[in-house]
């Protein structure tokens, strides 16, 4: 085996368990606007909000779903880093039936998401 093949497998191993084992603290910011997550996808899938608003992100179903910043896997399209992959818009884990996700949106542009355990579903927030 080569050695770019094994430090492969090991970034690969390391880059699987930081996706399961990170944590990310409920934040208590009150929500300017609820997305749904449903078997269906985002519920509304594309809003418009201002800066420094807050979109909270709950599951609304009995499946996992983990809202995160486009584009998969990286999850780098949001520009802010600190998450557990990339930027640090990402619920870093699936979220339960009924649990949040809550992010305060600073940056100006238009932002998509996705599902990262449903890379189907996605959607998009502009921030004016």
């Amino acid at each position: 085996m080569s050695v770019v093949s094994v430090s492969f497998l090991l970034l690969a191993c390391d880059y699987s368990a930081t996706q399961q084992t990170t944590p990310v603290p409920q934040s208590t910011a009150k929500a300017d606007v609820t997305i749904e997550i449903t078997n269906d996808g985002f519920n509304p899938a594309s809003i418009t909000i201002n800066k420094g608003q807050t979109v909270e992100f709950v599951n609304r179903d009995s499946a996992l779903h983990w809202p995160a910043s486009a584009m998969h896997p990286t999850h780098s399209e949001y520009p802010t880093t600190g998450g557990c992959v990339g930027s640090s818009f990402d619920a870093c884990h699936g979220l339960q039936n009924g649990e949040k996700f809550v992010f305060t949106f600073d940056q100006i542009g238009t932002w998509k998401y996705h599902d990262h355990l449903n890379i189907t579903k996605f959607g998009s927030i502009e921030v004016k």
